[in-house]
């Protein structure tokens, strides 16, 4: 396939274009972040130890809540099993967690003030037309470096 047919996120690496989006976020300034020290504290499941360790944890957050939306309609619950993990009980069985619905729910409603994200009739959100045409952009960024970067190489 040639690199400029790829002008799709399902065509580019999903860490690749999840940091480029997330690095887009930021750098747009448009997307609202929590007040407070909310986001310098908050674990994002039950599951977890510790608050991440990224400061800017949050954008990612929201580029990874948008690529999914990206690839099919989805509400906040079906993110929390996205999400979840595995709960450490010590000496007894580990168990499987939920991850965040409050975090889940602040990212969505970031990316719904910043008109990337709306709700469907039926149900759930799915990604707007701006937002498709934003994470299109970027996808063919993303597939157009790696593209430049095999050429170097050969």
């Amino acid at each position: 396939m040639d690199s400029i047919d790829r002008g799709s996120v399902k065509d580019v690496d999903q860490q690749q274009f999840t940091a480029a989006f997330s690095e887009f976020l930021k750098k747009t300034g448009k997307l609202e972040v929590p007040s407070g020290n909310w986001v310098d504290i908050v674990k994002l499941g039950i599951h977890k130890e510790m608050a991440p360790v990224d400061p800017d944890w949050y954008y990612t957050r929201c580029a990874s809540i948008a690529r999914f939306l990206y690839l099919r309609r989805t509400g906040v619950g079906a993110f929390t099993r996205i999400y979840g993990g595995r709960k450490r009980k010590g000496v007894r069985p580990s168990h499987f967690q939920r991850g965040s619905r409050s975090v889940v729910r602040k990212c969505i409603q970031s990316l719904e003030k910043v008109k990337f994200v709306e709700k469907h009739a039926s149900g759930g959100r799915v990604l707007s037309q701006i937002g498709r045409r934003n994470m299109d952009t970027i996808a063919k960024q993303v597939a157009e470096k790696l593209a430049r970067q095999q050429q170097q190489q050969q």
